[in-house]
């Protein structure tokens, strides 16, 4: 069963709950967020339930996503916060408010893999990004992350960041196009590194597919999140 037909199966289901006297609501988990703008090869949910990912989809609070490996997808949010993912990575959209947003309100777990960040039109306070071994505070930034088990890799492209190692208090700020933060963690130690420069990005990781698709698809998801609002 795809994605849509997923949906309209959930969606008849709540109408006739209706019908027959129970309250017909939609739960926290379905709240939309924004859309799938772009989708190449295979891009699939797999929680609050499986489905495969199209483009032009909605996405939800709580979805995990995942690309396959040969698979890239960019989602923009309602507001205007773009997330790409590159092949064989995995995200949730943990916590989403976007009406009047408070610090934390817009959480974002990436589990692992490539990743393109971009802030949209929240407050940049609102913006808390974590990775198994990391946490990310935001100001009006454009990041590229990798992911992985025991190593991860933030670099500036625009705006200023704060990387924490999980759990520290140790912290280092990335102020200059191309500040690049390292964390390493192995076991019961862990160590934060900043270099200026490296040698990987996003796009690399991509071979520049997501690049030109999205000078194609912008038109596109502007009309859609619009009409999420």
């Amino acid at each position: 069963m795809d994605r849509r037909t997923t949906y309209l199966v959930l969606f008849t289901l709540s109408l006739t709950s209706g019908i027959a006297g129970l309250p017909a609501t939609t739960s926290a988990a379905d709240e939309r967020i924004g859309v799938a703008a772009v989708v190449r090869n295979t891009v699939s949910q797999l929680e609050p339930r499986v489905t495969r990912i199209a483009k032009g989809d909605e996405v939800v609070r709580n979805e995990v996503v995942r690309t396959a490996t040969d698979s890239d997808a960019r989602l923009v949010f309602r507001d205007d916060t773009n997330l790409s993912l590159g092949p064989g990575s995995t995200l949730k959209l943990d916590r989403t408010v976007f009406d009047d947003p408070k610090a934390g309100d817009i959480a974002i777990k990436l589990t692992s893999g490539a990743f393109r960040f971009i802030t949209g039109n929240s407050n940049k306070e609102a913006y808390e990004i974590k990775t198994p071994i990391a946490t990310l505070g935001v100001r009006g930034t454009t990041l590229d992350i990798l992911v992985k088990k025991r190593r991860n890799t933030i670099v500036l492209r625009a705006g200023k960041v704060t990387v924490c190692m999980l759990g520290t208090k140790k912290c280092v700020d990335l102020i200059h196009e191309g500040d690049t933060a390292n964390i390493t963690a192995n076991g019961k130690s862990a160590s934060i590194d900043v270099q200026s420069g490296s040698s990987w990005s996003f796009d690399s990781a991509c071979n520049g597919g997501l690049r030109a698709a999205r000078s194609r698809e912008r038109s596109f998801s502007k009309e859609v999140i619009h009409a999420l609002r």
